[in-house]
């Protein structure tokens, strides 16, 4: 009897260890994600959420898309958040790693720009005069840039230079990725402009659509006319899904490593979850979501696992998702 009951003992050892090492092993799941500032609200969202409902740990950094695509391109991450579709230079990095990634559009935003909720002299602004303040030094007062405005100096805040959204303004306002004058405030943290901006009545500053609509009781969005004599537009959920917000709306994007997507459960799991979820949790963190047929796109080319992206290394004005995925070959 004795023998029965040790050898009871261990199986109920066995079995007691063997749980908890299954234990161990899921408390242990990490997904590793980092990128965007912009895209992070929406990433942080869906990690708390599917953290209620798997255990599976999900860390969600911002070092901003171009220090996202960095890590990424090394294989230390499994997802990359980013503001901006992918560019040549990271495309060739990936490649000379062997990263293979998806890339998924997974919502709307327009680069909003801001002055101070006290700044009662410019209404509106053109694409022209954006460009005349961010490409040139020159302009230093806000009567340097019409004579009606007052003799207060422009204090500006932007995205610092690893940022998918400095990329994609600087491309889009002057013309050029990375042209841009030096002389203002940086940050990877959005809400540092905002602060910087809200304690300056002189001060101007371009970031997410999320983050005006998080502080817009001390900030004052401008309109925006993308050419001479259109009418100027003001940053909304329907501007900027339409298309009318110009030059400024972008998707956004997560990129998948495609090595993890195929053979990490979990990483496939909280994509799957993150496409389900993103027509909720993107509206409620201030951002726009996909029509409901683009993110059934989105979807079906995840499901295909295909790797690749639909841009050609460059951002693009008024892009479709739809047809963005059908150019992944």
């Amino acid at each position: 009897m004795q023998t029965k009951f040790v050898k009871s003992l261990s199986i109920a050892a066995i079995l007691a260890s063997t749980f908890n090492i299954h234990a161990a092993l899921a408390a242990d799941k990490i997904i590793k994600i980092d990128g965007s500032s912009t895209v992070y609200p929406i990433t942080e969202a869906m990690a708390e959420e599917f953290q209620k409902v798997q255990k599976v740990k999900v860390t969600v950094g911002e070092s901003g898309t171009g220090g996202g695509f960095k890590k990424f391109c090394r294989g230390e991450t499994d997802i990359a958040d980013a503001s901006r579709p992918i560019s040549t230079k990271e495309i060739d990095a990936c490649k000379e790693a062997g990263i293979q990634y998806i890339e998924l559009p997974i919502a709307y935003d327009g680069i909003t720009v801001v002055v101070n909720g006290k700044n009662d002299w410019i209404k509106s602004i053109s694409a022209d005069d954006l460009k005349k303040i961010w490409n040139s030094s020159s302009v230093k007062n806000w009567k340097d840039l019409n004579p009606a405005y007052p003799d207060q100096k422009i204090g500006l805040y932007g995205p610092g230079t690893a940022s998918g959204t400095f990329d994609y303004f600087t491309e889009a306002i002057n013309g050029k990725k990375g042209a841009s004058r030096t002389d203002y405030t940086p940050s990877e943290d959005d809400n540092v402009l905002v602060q910087g901006v809200s304690g300056n009545k002189g001060g101007m500053a371009y970031f997410g659509y999320a983050y005006y609509e998080e502080n817009k009781d001390k900030l004052r969005a401008l309109p925006i006319s993308a050419k001479a004599g259109a009418p100027a537009v003001m940053p909304s959920p329907e501007s900027i899904k339409d298309g009318t917000y110009q030059p400024l709306s972008r998707p956004l994007f997560i990129y998948v490593n495609a090595t993890a997507a195929a053979f990490k459960p979990e990483v496939k799991a909280f994509v799957n979850f993150y496409l389900d979820n993103a027509p909720k949790l993107v509206t409620e963190v201030k951002y726009v979501a996909l029509p409901t047929e683009d993110y059934t796109a989105v979807k079906a080319h995840f499901k295909k696992m295909k790797p690749g992206t639909g841009f050609n290394g460059t951002p693009e004005v008024g892009v479709k998702i739809v047809d963005l995925l059908g150019r992944i070959k």
